[in-house]
């Protein structure tokens, strides 16, 4: 008799960089990095359904955009499948995965990575794997610089090219988040020749005193004037700042209702979103058929 299938259901939040500093630039070309990650209590919704004892990974729903073979969420499952199979580990079971994606695309909030990540993280529990969590975020860590944290699914403090996490607990804030409706390209931005380059250094306690900016964001909103307005409007309401290389912007409340009012008060033009930041990601949901 064959095993019942099991669907599990899970939030793959979206993260706001709380600032992001350029530290430095890297012989290879990439860039030193300081960042806190926010987790938010928002996100895509995907399921993961159990098959047959194949091993195989399916995706049920295409992604607007983004070529099958691109698709971050099969890439994970083949990069942990191919892992385990090194270790002459097969995998127990075939899983067909679902996604419903409220992340907007080159939004600076973490859609694709987190979709990575949270797909490297369930299936690592469903097919019993042995790989620890450094383990994990080392493979994530091949998939994108923003995946890890992800992998870990806990807020963290982050340095290096964004792999190098330390776990923290933040207080509990409400944040609106601003989408501006434009698409904003990582690799223009960090390829710029304005881009500041050589922010020192800072710790934690800088951060709670207000020591930090984004320094992708005066190049941003040069380049990009749907993000730029986009800061102004949310401005009248509490200091705001774009998220990783943007287009969207947030800033944060200490209630909901605050938040709220905030939100309600952005014209049609721009989505607002009113989110709740959280330090870990929520459990899986089973169900059964």
């Amino acid at each position: 008799m064959p095993a019942p299938t099991r669907i599990y259901r899970v939030l793959s939040p979206a993260k706001l960089n709380l600032f992001l500093h350029v530290t430095g630039r890297r012989q290879d070309g990439y860039h030193s990095l300081q960042t806190l990650f926010q987790l938010l209590d928002w996100g895509d919704e995907m399921t993961f359904e159990t098959t047959q004892p194949s091993g195989d990974v399916t995706l049920r729903s295409a992604i607007a955009g983004v070529d099958p073979e691109d698709n971050l969420i099969l890439r994970a499952a083949v990069l942990l499948k191919a892992e385990l199979l090194n270790r002459n580990i097969e995998p127990r079971c075939g899983v067909a995965i679902t996604v419903k994606k409220n992340i907007p695309m080159g939004g600076g909030l973490g859609g694709g990575s987190s979709n990575a990540g949270t797909t490297l993280r369930i299936l690592n529990q469903l097919w019993q794997s042995p790989l620890n969590d450094k383990q994990l975020a080392q493979l994530a860590l091949r998939l994108g610089a923003d995946v890890p944290v992800f992998t870990m699914g806990q807020s963290a403090w982050a340095e290096g090219v964004g792999e190098q996490l330390k776990p923290v607990d933040l207080p509990e804030k409400w944040y609106v988040v601003i989408n501006p409706h434009c698409h904003v390209s990582t690799a223009e931005i960090f390829s710029a020749p304005e881009l500041t380059r050589d922010t020192p250094a800072i710790t934690m306690s800088a951060f709670f005193a207000g020591q930090i900016r984004n320094d992708l964001q005066p190049v941003v909103t040069a380049r990009y004037p749907a993000v730029k307005r986009a800061l102004t409007l949310l401005e009248a309401s509490a200091p705001s700042m774009m998220t990783g290389s943007g287009a969207c912007v947030f800033a944060a409340f200490d209630t909901e209702a605050s938040a709220r009012v905030a939100a309600s008060a952005m014209p049609s033009t721009v989505d607002a979103i009113v989110a709740r930041g959280i330090n870990r990601s929520p459990s899986i949901i089973e169900t059964q058929d």
